[in-house]
């Protein structure tokens, strides 16, 4: 009880410098917290809309996927004739045939798309009375032929849709116009998908291209007929195969499906948590340290009086446990304030997620108050045992006196030890011949190094502060000696205050050098191999129609057509592989230039021929004339004879086994063959500006492909390698920011530890203006020594992240000097930003008060 007394003394009378500690536990444990409430709620969200939409049993063609869409870009079916086998199974109540696609495009008069920003389905269909079990027409009524539709309310309202007018539908099939004739609102909150609705005929004419067929059937179960015993009866009185799923096993199917994309945004979000937490735990140790310190005289009389060296520690370690607990319930209430303002930023993006479904499981606050006060009792454990070891006779000492001056001769052969064990794990990755290989001794090198580099920064602390001051603050003279002579006091304390900053900073680097790399190696193989000077595609399969639209374009030397085919190979071997083939034109040789190993690459168009990368050759032993059986889905099974082997130390179309169209329409039938998944083009000599021009005009009426030239690709990829390490940088902001209270808590306590050096200093005529520059210079010297770390270390993650690149192809490693720069004169400003509260407080010391202080 006494201990928990002192402890409580203690908390409360330093609560002031407990309070930036007590903020980085704050923002980590809301990160956390915030990241469990975001997906839990969008997971609710989703659960809710499967639960609604799933009927008691559906029955769906074998080869059906939620997931996916066939390579012909017609979704299976089945014959209409089934739905009365399934109707006169025992326990059916009703059922009826559903038409269903997502492989469309939908398009206003104006051609502007009407599907969704945020990647979410536009799914077109029949209207059915399992959807009212989800929807209701809140306006007009349901489509009754085929120039009627209906839309959703979120479309409708997003795009500002009102009956009567026209919209175009975009599949496979062809397009067709129809006009809105109802409006359907969702009872539960809809994600994001846009939904169209036609009658029955209408949809299985225009999306399945036929009659008399349907992509599934919703069955109702009779009253006392469990599903599962539904399931059984239809499975009874069906002939054939198919998939049938109660609503529970559909359900989880698509629960599944998201909860894989879900996973990722949840363990990458809780990833750059941990990095903040990670940060956070410098600066708890430095305020305990830092503590521990300034009440050496208090401890010692402590001791003196009676307190054993485990009560000492104790007081330590439950102070710790309070600034945990106060933190970390702080943090779980403003990370659900996070996942709201989350789900606010989804909506605004396109993403309907509604604070109804809000979810905050019981394991999300306890999970959060656990980790905090976990990390924060562990990070003040050090500054605890030091505290325990104080003698009794440090009672005759100052208070402040630092308990070490430099780091230990132990301490720093292990961090030596470490960080060589990181250097030649990142030399090993960076020799490595495979990548799988690489990845490995990478992750150990990037963790070793980080960890050496923590435990050496108090070593290095000397060296790169006096020639980062002799460079900036000797200029300033006897200030900037001083603001230099303070960094270096306490090396373990610059070195863990600058190390905060270090990890932030080593993964911006690292990222940037990556992104760089991959822009500038991207770049470099499409100025060296595509030969095309047009490249269309879109976030689907190019349709017949924008493929003619496109082959008619005037201006073009040559259209070049490009298809993914399902089909699986056996080797000369015995082996199989599954991965496919890709029918192009002949064409397609000019468009990109591959390098062959083997044979030549014009060959392989030639009849019934085929080219295959050099690590499957490589694999299976094969050699230009052997003959491969490749069995095509949907069509025969065709010999062909290996006529060129492709190198595979490229970017572009690795892997890729090619034959021509003409093969492929030898051996699959017309109605199974593929869209182009992408197209070429060459403008005729001379003609490139105006061939431009006159191919985007006849793709206009399909919005959803992109007609790019060169430069527009390469700027395209730069563009979405940026927005990705925007996305990133703005995650590891966080860590940043609680860096930066940890510079702004060291110098705060500096301060506080100095109070009666200060004085005197102003007392033999030290201005308060030269008193707050040398704070700053000192804030200063603590950022740009964690910068120049971290920068360092991150330039050689990336380095060698390069390396493992360049076994896919990526060759070109580029160090964006601009970034590195601009982070590295950032990091001194926000030195000066993290030292204006302690300077200002330092400037504000009364004189006498300061050389009265104990």
């Amino acid at each position: 009880m006494t201990v928990l007394k002192t402890s409580m003394r203690n908390f409360f009378a330093h609560k002031g410098r407990m309070a930036l500690s007590a903020v980085a536990v704050l923002l980590s444990v809301a990160f956390v917290c915030g990241t469990l409430v975001f997906t839990d709620t969008m997971n609710t969200t989703f659960d809710k809309l499967f639960a609604t939409t799933a009927s008691d049993v559906t029955v769906s063609p074998k080869e059906a996927k939620s997931d996916d869409t066939p390579q012909n870009g017609k979704p299976e079916s089945l014959p209409a004739s089934l739905l009365e086998q399934v109707k006169q199974a025992e326990g059916v109540k009703s059922a009826e045939g559903v038409v269903g696609s997502s492989a469309v495009t939908v398009v206003d008069s104006d051609n502007k798309n009407m599907g969704s920003s945020n990647g979410a389905p536009t799914i077109a269909g029949n209207w059915t009375q399992n959807d009212l079990r989800s929807m209701e027409i809140t306006s007009g009524h349901a489509p009754r032929g085929p120039t009627e539709l209906m839309v959703d309310a979120d479309t409708a309202d997003k795009h500002d849709l009102k009956l009567g007018d026209e919209l175009r539908t975009i599949s496979v099939a062809g397009d067709f116009t129809a006009k809105i004739v109802g409006v359907a609102t969702f009872k539960v909150t809809n994600p994001g998908a846009s939904i169209v609705f036609f009658d029955t005929a209408t949809a299985q004419r225009e999306l399945l291209g036929t009659t008399g067929r349907f992509t599934q059937f919703n069955v109702v179960a009779a009253a006392g007929v469990s599903d599962t015993q539904l399931k059984q009866n239809v499975a009874q009185a069906l002939d054939g195969t198919f998939k049938l799923q109660t609503a529970k096993e559909n359900a989880d199917e698509n629960r599944k499906d998201v909860g894989q994309f879900m996973n990722v945004i949840k363990y990458a979000m809780l990833g750059f948590a941990g990095i903040a937490f990670l940060v956070g735990i410098f600066l708890i140790i430095n305020t305990f340290s830092m503590l521990v310190a300034q009440r050496t005289r208090e401890i010692g009389l402590m001791r003196a009086v009676g307190s054993s060296r485990g009560q000492v520690n104790r007081s330590v370690l439950v102070e710790a446990t309070l600034l945990g607990v106060v933190g970390s319930i702080l943090g779980v209430g403003a990370g659900v304030g996070i996942a709201i303002g989350l789900m606010k930023l989804m909506s605004a993006a396109g993403m309907n997620l509604s604070t109804d479904d809000l979810t905050i499981k019981a394991t999300t606050p306890v999970a959060g108050v656990l980790l905090g006060v976990v990390v924060t009792v562990l990070a003040a454990y050090l500054p605890a045992r030091r505290a325990g070891k104080v003698s009794p006779m440090a009672a005759l000492r100052d208070a402040g006196t630092p308990a070490d001056g430099r780091a230990g001769l132990v301490r720093g052969l292990i961090g030596l030890v470490l960080t060589g064990a990181g250097g030649f794990a990142l030399y090993a990755a960076g020799t490595a011949d495979k990548a799988s290989d690489g990845s490995l001794m990478l992750g150990a090198g990037v963790v070793l190094s980080l960890i050496g580099f923590v435990i050496i920064g108090p070593l290095l602390a000397g060296g790169v502060v006096r020639v980062i001051s002799a460079v900036l603050l000797r200029p300033f003279g006897p200030v900037g000696r001083m603001a230099e002579r303070n960094a270096l006091r306490n090396p373990r304390r610059t070195g863990a205050t600058g190390a905060a900053l270090m990890i932030g900073l080593a993964l911006v680097a690292c990222l940037s050098v990556v992104g760089s790399s991959m822009v500038a190696s991207a770049t470099s193989e499409l100025d060296k191999s595509v030969g095309a000077d047009f490249i269309v595609q879109g976030n689907q399969r190019i349709v017949p129609q924008a493929q003619k639209a496109m082959e008619q374009s005037p201006g073009l030397a040559h259209v070049t057509s490009y298809k993914e085919l399902n089909a699986t190979l056996t080797s000369p071997d015995g082996k199989t592989d599954d991965s496919g083939v890709t029918a192009a034109d002949p064409s397609y040789a000019e468009d990109l230039r591959r390098a062959t190993t083997a044979g030549t690459l014009t060959a392989a168009y030639g009849k019934d021929a085929m080219s295959v990368g050099s690590d499957y050759a490589k694999a299976h032993g094969v050699k230009v004339g052997d003959t491969i059986d490749v069995a095509f889905k949907g069509g025969e099974t065709a010999k062909l004879k290996v006529a060129a082997i492709t190198s595979d130390d490229s970017a572009l179309d690795q892997g890729a086994r090619y034959i021509s169209i003409e093969t492929m329409r030898k051996y699959v039938p017309a109605d199974q063959i593929p869209p182009n998944t992408i197209m070429f083009a060459k403008a005729k000599e001379g003609q490139t500006e105006q061939a431009y021009a006159a191919l985007k005009k006849a793709l206009d009426k399909y919005p959803t492909y992109q007609v790019r030239d060169q430069t527009d690709y390469k700027q395209e990829l730069k563009d979405q390698v940026g927005q990705l390490l925007n996305m990133v940088y703005g995650l590891l902001a966080l860590a940043i920011i609680v860096a930066v209270l940890g510079v702004v808590n060291t110098l705060a306590l500096s301060v506080v530890e100095r109070t009666r050096e200060i004085g005197l200093m102003r007392a033999i005529g030290l201005s308060r203006r030269q008193l707050r520059r040398m704070i700053r210079m000192e804030s200063v010297v603590i950022a740009l020594f964690g910068a120049l770390l971290g920068l360092g270390l991150g330039m050689g993650w990336g380095a060698t992240a390069q390396k493992l690149l360049a076994l896919e192809g990526l060759n070109v490693l580029e160090i964006p000097w601009p970034t590195i720069i601009g982070v590295f004169i950032g990091s001194a400003f926000v030195g000066l930003f993290a030292a204006l509260i302690p300077a200002f407080r330092a400037g504000r010391m009364n004189v006498l008060a300061a050389i009265a202080t104990e």
